[in-house]
């Protein structure tokens, strides 16, 4: 089973910035994607921002320009970095490792455990 650790959110002004980072570890995994979902109350999950091993870049058309994802591959770590927050991007975010078990064949999803960031004066 692959586990998922991401660092803590927090309380941050508007226009302020925070980085978090998120590592996978386990055996006999592959990644094939890691990034981060998140859902305000009374809101649907949404995908921030994903990448792939290889380095492709998914994002959210709220977060274009504001927050950059990036990998490590030799430590299945990603990094957020959240630029210009306001305070519509307040949710619980969700770091994810879509992965292939190289045992089983089989894909599966791993979730951290989620974090709260609040964007307030």
């Amino acid at each position: 089973q692959v586990q998922v650790v991401e660092s803590g959110g927090g309380l941050v002004q508007p226009g302020g910035s925070l980085r978090r980072s998120c590592a996978a570890s386990g055996n006999n995994f592959t990644v094939y994607t890691m990034g981060w979902y998140r859902q305000a109350p009374g809101k649907q999950r949404e995908l921030v921002a994903g990448i792939t091993s290889g380095g492709s870049t998914n994002y959210a058309d709220f977060v274009k320009g504001r927050f950059t994802i990036s990998r490590d591959n030799t430590k299945n770590t990603v990094y957020l970095q959240m630029n210009s927050l306001k305070p519509e991007d307040t949710a619980v975010y969700s770091c994810y490792c879509n992965y292939l078990s190289t045992r089983l064949g089989i894909r599966y999803d791993s979730w951290g455990q989620g974090t709260q960031v609040t964007v307030s004066s």
